[in-house]
């Protein structure tokens, strides 16, 4: 069997796209659409429907993509694990984090994996959500935890480690700083201030552009630093949605975190670059889920009721 056909089918099933699959795969759609007739022989039957306008799995598509995954994760976890023992024991692994709530959530995971990897060096690092990719993209980082949606062709989701509530940071003098909550109706006519940078479709599950009713948004993004946004936010140059934990790590004489009563909390998972994870990422990401699994989730919001603030499973 040949792997270059196998790995070729894998990344197309998830792509769906010839274009995309070869830009991952660094070679031709010419060698893209090769490789998968080539396998649809040596199967016996198509694995795509093909038009002009879209690529679909076809039944015996869908049922080798279901049977080959876990196999070919295996594989590569293995591969990986060979690789890290022929480097010897000098391994050090690159964690990222992107607020303060996660890299304590970080830190406890760390804890733990040293005590059953005590040769292997822990190294954590922020990531600026004004660039959230791109040291992991570059190998800077094995791992990082980040706020959800993450929806890049090359990085997995791992387990969801942090859930933080949603809140809309204000001056002091605004509005909507006295109410006890808020709704996401109430941001209609607000200058909402944003981090330059943001994906598209992270835009668009935490900060709309218009209300449920329809009433319009304005959105303005002026700033690749909180601090900075923050700063202008107290000012009275406008508003920010916001996580709790800001109530705790980034208070503000002028301002107030107000909570919203009907919109869901931020969500914080583990992510890695799927064709280049290490067996060490994956251990870490094992003692993440057995960490989490024995904390209950409430405990991330009681965290900061206690502190003034009124938390796709790909895995």
């Amino acid at each position: 069997m040949n792997w270059q056909e196998l790995e070729t089918f894998l990344v197309l099933a998830e792509e769906l796209h010839f274009g995309r699959t070869a830009d991952r795969l660094h070679v031709s759609r010419a060698r893209v659409s090769q490789m998968t007739q080539a396998l649809e022989r040596r199967i016996g039957g198509p694995l795509f429907e093909r038009t002009s306008r879209r690529v679909a799995l076809t039944p015996l598509g869908r049922q080798l993509r279901e049977d080959l995954g876990p196999h070919c994760h295996g594989i590569l976890e293995a591969v990986a694990k060979a690789s890290n023992t022929a480097r010897g024991t000098g391994e050090v692994l690159r964690v990222g984090f992107s607020s303060p709530l996660a890299s304590e959530r970080v830190m406890t995971v760390v804890e733990a994996f040293r005590a059953s990897h005590p040769r292997c060096e822990v190294q954590i690092r922020e990531v600026h959500l004004s660039d959230r990719y791109s040291a992991l993209r570059r190998g800077e980082l094995d791992l990082q935890v980040i706020e959800l949606p993450v929806d890049e062709p090359d990085l997995t989701v791992g387990p969801v480690l942090v859930r933080d509530r949603t809140m809309l940071a204000v001056s002091a003098s605004h509005r909507l700083a006295g109410r006890t909550s808020i709704s996401i109706e109430d941001l209609g006519g607000e200058n909402l201030r944003l981090i330059d940078g943001l994906p598209g479709y992270f835009q668009a599950r935490h900060m709309p552009d218009r209300t449920p009713a329809g009433r319009p948004i304005h959105h303005s993004t002026t700033t690749k630093y909180w601090q900075e946004l923050l700063a202008l936010v107290a000012a009275g140059e406008g508003v920010t949605i916001a996580a709790a934990q800001g109530t705790r790590y980034y208070p503000r004489p002028n301002l107030v975190y107000v909570p919203f009563h009907d919109v869901g909390p931020f969500e914080y998972a583990l992510i890695w670059r799927t064709a280049s994870v290490s067996a060490k990422a994956l251990a870490f990401a094992r003692v993440a889920v057995e960490k989490h699994a024995s904390r209950p989730e409430s405990l991330d919001q009681q965290a900061h009721m206690s502190a003034g603030a009124v938390a796709r499973d790909r895995w």
